[in-house]
């Protein structure tokens, strides 16, 4: 199971030169037709219509925008992946049934049609049986997009983790696996575009080995040329180009280091056909100090000027409201400042809570961690200090979906399944609470409504 690397579990009650960068410092002339629709409506990759009355999301910047890290990662046994509960499964057993889960909170099927809910072995206090969905099915994915609208949440960063898409031998993967991850991100296309959100690839790095970093490209180029995804109206832009993340630079004790990033940003930057981008970086939090999972800033730092954007990770390394306040004065301003004076955006994250006890059952990587959303106070104090604070002028919400560490704002129901595995809930508020907040909080940083420490009233 591939993800985010979440390092501060230990004190939760706390928290080379590169000669190839010079061409990644050009600034690409390329120019993307935007249309309608980016493929013929008959075609495997047509994206649709946009509903009718729907208001289109600005897709040419970031700014004042709140983008949702988006997983799409869960399969259900019985969906035709040949997945079986893919990220609903115990990590270390691969088993999902009572006493053994990956899921800390149980999805809200309410609103779900019959064709997108999965029996499982798990029971409601009922006797009934307990349904999940599949982010294969296109209906689910594009009622996430519906409900983005419907809380005014500007969009989300498709993750695509690199080692699910390309090849060990090198190249572009072509199996089951990447054909859904493919599945996945055409659904985020068409619900984007029916919901008049917005959408940008962001590939995770995590586990990559060094040799194996340059086939991103292929995948790349595949998404540009066969997809067509530059083309919908719906991708999201920024400084007149196309917006792609590459998360997990910066980080020591990787295979990978800054040679094989350079290359990577260069060809981003000016290959003459699949070029031209924006490229936002997921550094470690402490990516300018070089500290705790940080490689040194020496050598990364000619790879952190060939970007445009820094979004540091997060998510972990504070757990309590002072926390969060210390972290956006302390650490996000300063990164902020060093952003601006050289010419770089400045995207923190932000998340609601954070636990993981099924995922990690029987580990030794601290399955007991645990941080508590107090109801949105958390959520909302790293937002509020994040902007009035440091300065933010863009935030990435993690995540939309990660039910796995419980990070999630979608909703999730306050009637879990009872028995030998313990989900948690919102604590009797509102399904709907978190999605409700982070579209308040995406008013604020737009600068709609000031931004104040209390909780928004409903």
């Amino acid at each position: 199971m591939k993800r985010k690397t979440i390092l501060f579990l230990s004190s939760l009650s706390t928290f080379f030169c590169v000669s190839t960068l010079s061409s990644c410092q050009k600034s690409s002339e390329k120019k993307w037709e935007v249309t309608e629709s980016s493929a013929p409506a008959h075609s495997v990759y047509s994206i649709g219509t946009m509903d009718p009355g729907v208001v289109r999301v600005d897709a040419s910047t970031l700014t004042g925008k709140v983008m949702c890290g988006y997983q799409g990662w869960f399969r259900a046994a019985q969906d035709g992946e040949n997945q079986s509960w893919k990220h609903y499964r115990n990590q270390t057993s691969q088993q999902f049934k009572p006493g053994e889960a990956g899921i800390e909170f149980w999805p809200d099927l309410t609103e779900f049609s019959a064709h997108e809910r999965f029996d499982t072995e798990f029971r409601h206090s009922d006797g009934s049986v307990a349904q999940v969905f599949s982010s294969a099915v296109r209906d689910t994915v594009v009622r996430h997009f519906k409900w983005m609208r419907d809380y005014g949440i500007d969009g989300v960063f498709v993750q695509r983790f690199a080692t699910e898409v390309t090849s060990a031998g090198g190249g572009r993967s072509d199996n089951e696996e990447s054909r859904s991850v493919n599945r996945v991100l055409q659904n985020c296309r068409v619900g984007a575009n029916r919901h008049g959100r917005t959408y940008a690839v962001m590939y995770d790095l995590t586990s990559m080995s060094a040799a194996r970093i340059s086939s991103v490209k292929d995948d790349w180029r595949f998404l540009v040329k066969e997809m067509g995804i530059l083309k919908d109206p719906s991708y999201q832009k920024h400084a007149g180009r196309p917006v792609l993340a590459l998360w997990g630079v910066g980080f020591r004790n990787r295979d990978y280091g800054p040679a094989e990033i350079a290359s990577l940003i260069d060809f981003l930057k000016n290959d003459p056909e699949c070029g031209g981008l924006t490229i936002m970086l997921g550094t470690p939090t402490h990516w300018r100090a070089g500290e705790r999972d940080a490689g040194a800033f020496a050598d990364w730092e000619k790879i952190y000027q060939a970007s445009d954007i820094i979004s540091p990770w997060t998510i972990g390394r504070y757990g309590r409201v002072n926390e969060a306040q210390h972290y956006a004065t302390q650490i996000a301003k300063p990164d902020h400042e060093w952003c601006v004076s050289n010419q770089k955006e400045h995207m923190p994250v932000v998340f609601p809570g954070f636990s993981w006890s099924n995922l990690k059952k029987g580990t030794e990587e601290n399955p007991d961690a645990f941080i508590d959303r107090q109801g949105g106070k958390f959520l909302w104090s790293q937002y509020d200090a994040l902007v009035r604070e440091a300065g933010a002028k863009m935030v990435y919400q993690a995540m939309f979906d990660e039910l796995d560490e419980g990070t999630h704002i979608f909703k999730s129901t306050n009637h879990p399944p009872v028995g030998a595995s313990r989900f948690l809930t919102y604590d009797n508020l509102p399904t709907d609470h978190y999605l409700w907040l982070v579209g308040e909080a995406t008013r604020r940083v737009r600068g709609v409504v000031p931004f104040t420490p209390e909780l928004p009233k409903r």
